[in-house]
């Protein structure tokens, strides 16, 4: 019977037999058939079957009793598949294998399917779950970021102390073009810059990113609505790209990237084996060479490398730079305070804000090289950051009138000023500059030194300043009290010298002599 269409007629038999319970055997014995051929019309039935309609059931009978028993009308595998989509989740259980549900099954079903037969259909319908999709991937569309498994190394030079390394990736999803360097961490800082020297790299921005899960890209990982962390969503906005995160468990989402990290550890990790580095710096290089031969290598079979197709069609896809690059920045809040500043605490710094803001609680974001200001959402102030303890940083329009004259004190501008006058006063003003006390509360003092010039004159306050700087006495009240007591032409000598009185209480030097005699 090889290789023979059987009749409609034989073939009907064959189902109509079954459904009355012979067995494949008998049928086989019956018909004159093998037994593989009728398993194979069996199968065959059982398809058609599953997807024709209620007008399939073969008698009136059959359709007035299949209105009260609908399961009735459905196929052995219809009833089995049914069961097939809890079956995972039961199978992750202690001490659940297919063998117990393949007798749970046979409880309900006494006309079910063997053992051998329910195992076969449960692992073509895993199959056809794992199916997965092929994606053409755009030039200029996604960029894939990722850490290696392995770290590479490099000896700290003077302690000899061997600093492991992350093994950064970055892949272009249309060219396939490669970006690897190491890194101290897989923390936010480290992570970020990662992604932005890959930016730079390229020399251009993708429309999305795709990193893994890691905590320095995603606070909370969900397979639909994944929470990003700020800071790096932060960079994202700069660059203009969105961040879309490889779901959870999916290693697929980002199968690009696993397989080059793959091909990495052959072209690059078995190159660094056995070569002894002293920096990070002097370990990046040598990635860097070898990720660059990965990419002018030509691909199997192919006429072109990931360069060609990057430089030819990439590049020209991807988003511009923006000028400057991402700065990862600290926020606080602080209270704008009475004299118009705001204080951060880790540089003991202050920066000015416009004076209508006073008693406003604000943001301010401190970056490497500026400090912004924010009240809701809303930039106030933009400066350049300062890290001089004790400092003003101040913008004059930021300030009212009245202050905008205190604004421009500094320690050069009292130096000056005292030069003008005589060198012993700029002396005597640096001496009281150097105190350490509050910056402003000696820049008024020094305005006040400064300011008897005119209200008693440059000869005297000359003649005070040397008299202070003789005896190391360096204040405006000092000052204030010589020129008013008029005792700034008094002689050096004289104000050295100790002067005795005469009085009953007081027994002098030659009474104390005269006991040792």
């Amino acid at each position: 019977m090889a290789g023979k269409t059987l009749e409609m007629n034989t073939v009907q038999q064959v189902g109509l037999m079954y459904r009355q319970g012979v067995g494949i055997k008998a049928i086989a014995r019956n018909l004159s058939l093998s037994k593989n051929t009728v398993k194979k019309y069996l199968r065959e039935m059982e398809l058609i079957n599953s997807t024709q309609e209620e007008g399939d059931c073969r008698t009136d009978i059959d359709l007035a009793s299949n209105e009260e028993h609908p399961d009735e009308c459905k196929s052995r595998l219809d009833i089995l598949q049914e069961y097939f989509p809890d079956y995972g989740n039961l199978l992750k259980q202690p001490g659940m294998t297919l063998q117990v549900l393949w007798q749970r099954y046979k409880e309900i079903h006494k006309d079910g399917y063997e053992y051998s037969q329910f195992c076969y259909h449960y692992q073509k319908y895993n199959v056809t779950r794992q199916a997965v999709m092929h994606f053409e991937h755009e030039y200029g569309d996604r960029l894939y970021l990722d850490f290696a498994g392995k770290k590479v190394s490099y000896v700290e030079q003077g302690t000899g102390e061997i600093i492991d390394c992350e093994f950064f990736v970055a892949v272009q999803g249309g060219s396939q073009e490669t970006y690897a360097q190491a890194c101290l961490s897989q923390q936010k800082a480290d992570f970020i810059e990662c992604v932005q020297d890959a930016l730079f790299y390229y020399g251009g921005v993708p429309k999305v990113l795709i990193p893994d899960n890691l905590k320095s890209a995603v606070t909370k990982a969900s397979r639909y609505d994944p929470t990003l962390n700020e800071d790096f969503l932060s960079m994202a906005n700069h660059y203009q790209c969105t961040v879309m995160p490889a779901r959870s468990l999916k290693p697929r989402d980002k199968s690009l990237v696993e397989r080059h990290v793959s091909i990495l550890y052959t072209r690059v990790f078995t190159k660094l084996h056995g070569r002894t580095f002293f920096s990070l710096h002097e370990l990046n290089e040598a990635i860097g060479k070898y990720v660059e031969e990965h990419n002018n290598m030509l691909f199997q079979g192919k006429e072109y490398s990931r360069r060609i197709l990057f430089d030819t069609y990439e590049k020209e896809a991807l988003s511009p730079l923006p000028a400057t690059r991402f700065e990862l920045k600290d926020f606080v809040f602080a209270t704008v305070m009475k004299n118009c500043h705001v204080q951060y605490r880790v540089d003991k710094h202050y920066y000015s804000v416009p004076y209508r803001y006073i008693g406003e609680k604000v943001k301010v974001a401190v970056g490497a090289s500026t400090v912004e200001i924010y009240l809701k959402n809303n930039r106030i102030a933009l400066h350049a950051r300062d890290r001089r303890p004790y400092k003003y940083t101040s913008v004059k329009d930021h300030l009212p009138s009245g202050h905008q004259y205190v604004s421009e004190w500094n320690p050069d501008k009292f130096i000056q000023w005292g030069e003008r006058i005589d060198p012993s006063v700029s002396e005597y003003i640096r001496k009281i500059l150097d105190r350490p006390a509050y910056p402003e509360t000696l820049y008024r003092g020094c305005s006040g030194i400064l300011q008897f010039e005119k209200k008693a004159g440059k000869s005297r306050l000359v003649a005070a300043c040397k008299l202070g700087l003789h005896l190391q006495s360096y204040s405006y009240t000092f000052i204030q009290g010589v020129l008013s007591r008029n005792t700034e032409s008094i002689e050096i000598e004289e104000a050295e010298t100790t002067i005795e009185v005469e009085h009953e209480n007081i027994r002098g030097n030659a009474y104390y002599q005269s006991l040792f005699n």
